[in-house]
């Protein structure tokens, strides 16, 4: 190999040497451009992380001063937070403790406060077993509604209603030597509640800066009226309310009222609260028939009759 040839092979090999240590100098920095993304990108995994986690507290935190049903249809975006009603059939309920004020002058502020969350909180998980939307506490009154934000349909909205207030009643019953115990009271916690069924105007009412979500009208205020008319324990439903339960429990005979704001007598029932409140009555519907036997009343003779007919309807249409 001559001189000449040797120094172009030399030449040769440094460029190929340059071109190596250019690579392995792009590889590192390629390698640094990643690793530095890659950090980027888990901070900010784990910041968005921690943002979400912030948000589920402060939803969670939210959640408390809101009905669940509210509180799921505006976090699901099922339903927009502005200022708006519209016109829906409801089912209100109230109740308030019987003799509260006097009450709760026998009791400091702290057993006070005690005694009036836990009393809250059975009656609240009671109404959302239910279905029921809480609009709102008053010292010791509950406002309740059924059919808005999501409705079971106006009979089986009003069904529910009433299954709910007779539970509350129940309990109030199972508690009532737990109120003497634990806060020394002379006599135990009594409820009353007034229910009834019509056209509410059902939103959002307020400020932009802040809102309400509630139900007003002459049938919320009815409500109302029924719950101050009824006596300790008792719940007072409105005839509108009667007409769509009727069938499912018993009540006692009607009675009427005049009552603030309303310039016609108001007809009223009283519910039956003996045999858990409810009617021991058997609906049967299929194609052809609809049957409905009141077990309370059906004597001896009338369930003979109720066979011979059916025997004979059995005979003329499946003989042969």
């Amino acid at each position: 190999m001559t001189e000449s040839e040797k120094e172009l092979e030399i030449k040769s090999l440094k460029k190929e040497v340059s071109k190596l240590r250019l690579e392995a100098n792009m590889r590192k920095s390629l390698s640094n451009q990643l690793s530095l993304q890659k950090k980027v990108a888990d901070d900010s995994k784990a910041e968005a992380l921690a943002k979400s986690e912030e948000l589920e507290k402060i939803s969670s935190q939210l959640s408390k001063y809101l009905s669940p049903q509210i509180h799921e249809q505006i976090f699901s975006g099922k339903q927009s937070v502005g200022l708006k009603s519209y016109r829906k059939k409801l089912t209100i309920f109230f109740s308030d403790i019987v003799g509260f004020t006097n009450m709760s002058d026998e009791l400091e502020s702290e057993e006070l406060t005690s005694l009036l969350n836990f009393y809250l909180n059975e009656m609240s998980k009671i109404a959302l077993k239910f279905g029921g939307t809480i609009d709102k506490y008053m010292g010791d009154g509950i406002m309740i509604f059924f059919g808005d934000p999501e409705s079971f349909g106006i009979e089986e909205d009003a069904k529910k209603c009433l299954e709910m207030a007779l539970e509350m009643q129940s309990r109030m019953n199972e508690l009532k030597d737990y109120w003497g115990k634990t806060f020394g009271l002379k006599e135990t916690l009594k409820i009353r509640v007034g229910i009834n069924t019509g056209i509410c105007t059902v939103g959002n009412f307020g400020s932009e800066d802040r809102l309400d979500y509630t139900a007003m009208g002459g049938a919320v205020n009815l409500a109302s009226r029924l719950e101050m008319l009824a006596k300790p324990t008792c719940i007072n439903v409105s005839e509108e309310t009667k007409l769509l339960v009727g069938q499912r429990f018993k009540f006692k005979d009607p009675q009427e009222a005049q009552v603030k704001g309303f310039l016609r007598t108001i007809k009223y029932f009283e519910m039956e609260q003996n045999k858990n409140l409810k009617s021991n009555l058997t609906n049967l519907e299929g194609d052809g028939f609809k049957l409905t036997v009141d077990e309370d009343k059906l004597t001896q003779n009338a369930l003979e009759d109720l066979k011979e007919t059916l025997s004979s309807i059995e005979c003329r249409n499946f003989s042969n």
